[in-house]
C-alpha cells in the first residue's frame, strides 16, 4: 500500500491551481455576458432610401473641399427647377459663407456633414457630438435654420455615431445610389450609375468637387425625369411620425402614422 504525504507545497500548489482554475471561470463567464450582450444589441442603421410607392428620389451633393463648381451646378438646378440637398462640412462652411446662403436661398436642403470631415468611428463619444454640434452652429448662423439631417463623412458609421445624431434629433442618411462621380468616370456613366439603380425612395449621391459633375448634371436631371421621377430634397422624401429601419437601410413609417413625405424644416432650411 502506497502512502501519499501531502506536504505544505503540495497545499500551497494545489490552492494555486484551484485559484487559477476560479478566476479562468470568472474571465470565461464574463466574456460570455460581454457576448451575449452585444450580441443582443439592436443595429443602428442610417437612412439608404425610403419606402414610398411614389415616383420621388433625392439628389444629394457633398460639400468638404473645393468650390469651383458651385454655383455652376446651383444654375443647372435652377434651369430644370429641381431641389436637392447639400451636406456641407464645417470647415468648408467657413470658407465659403457666401455659397451656403446661395444654397439655401435657392431652395435647397443645406445638411451636416461633420465639422472637419473626420472618421466619426475612430472619435471619441465627445468628439462625435463636436463634430455635428460645431457644424450646426455654423451654418445656422449663416441660414438661420439648424440642420436636421447628418451625413457621415466616407459613409463611415456605427452604432455610436447614428446614436449621436439621434440624441441631437437629426436623421443619419447614407445613400443607396452612388454615381461614383469621385472617381471621375465619364458623364455618360456617371448617368448609367445612377440610372441603373433608382427606385420610389432612393437617395443618389453625388458631390459638388467631382471633375465631371457639372456636364453630368443635366443628362442625370433629364434621365431621371424621362423614367418618370420627381426629384426632391431628401427633406421631402422622409416621411413624418415615427419609424424603423429595416436591415437593408430603408425607411419605413410605422404602421399608423401619416406617410405622406415631410416637409420638415420646409426643405432647404436645414
Amino acid at each position: 500500500m502506497k502512502l501519499f504525504i501531502i506536504t505544505k507545497r503540495t497545499i500551497i500548489c494545489l490552492t494555486i491551481c484551484l485559484f487559477a482554475a476560479v478566476l479562468a471561470g470568472i474571465i470565461s463567464l464574463g466574456a460570455v455576458a460581454q457576448t451575449t450582450e452585444t450580441a443582443a444589441e439592436t443595429r443602428e442603421i442610417p437612412i439608404y432610401c425610403v419606402d414610398t410607392q411614389e415616383k420621388k428620389v433625392a439628389l444629394s451633393f457633398d460639400a468638404a473641399w473645393g468650390n469651383e463648381q458651385t454655383e455652376q451646378l446651383l444654375n443647372i438646378l435652377d434651369k430644370y427647377n429641381v431641389k436637392t440637398t447639400f451636406f456641407l462640412v464645417g470647415e468648408w462652411v467657413e470658407k465659403y459663407p457666401d455659397s451656403v446662403k446661395e444654397i439655401a436661398k435657392r431652395g435647397h436642403d443645406v445638411g451636416n456633414h461633420s465639422s472637419t470631415h473626420a472618421y466619426m468611428t475612430q472619435l471619441a463619444q465627445s468628439e462625435m457630438k463636436t463634430e455635428i454640434t460645431e457644424c450646426n452652429k455654423k451654418i445656422e448662423s449663416l441660414i438661420g435654420k439648424c440642420p436636421t439631417l447628418f451625413r457621415a463623412p466616407y459613409g463611415d458609421y456605427n452604432n455610436p455615431v447614428v446614436k449621436e445624431v439621434k440624441e441631437n434629433n437629426m436623421y443619419c442618411v447614407q445613400w443607396d445610389v452612388d454615381s461614383l462621380d469621385w472617381k471621375d468616370p465619364s458623364p455618360q456613366q456617371i448617368v448609367k450609375n445612377i440610372t441603373d439603380k433608382i427606385k420610389c425612395g432612393s437617395i443618389i449621391l453625388m458631390h459638388n468637387g467631382a471633375t465631371n459633375t457639372p456636364e453630368a448634371l443635366p443628362m442625370v436631371i433629364e434621365s431621371i425625369q424621362a423614367e418618370g421621377y420627381k426629384i426632391v430634397p431628401i427633406s421631402q422624401i422622409i416621411p413624418k411620425g415615427d419609424y424603423t429601419i429595416d436591415a437593408n437601410g430603408m425607411m419605413h413609417i410605422k404602421t399608423g402614422e401619416n406617410s405622406e413625405s415631410s416637409n420638415q424644416s420646409e426643405a432647404t432650411n436645414q
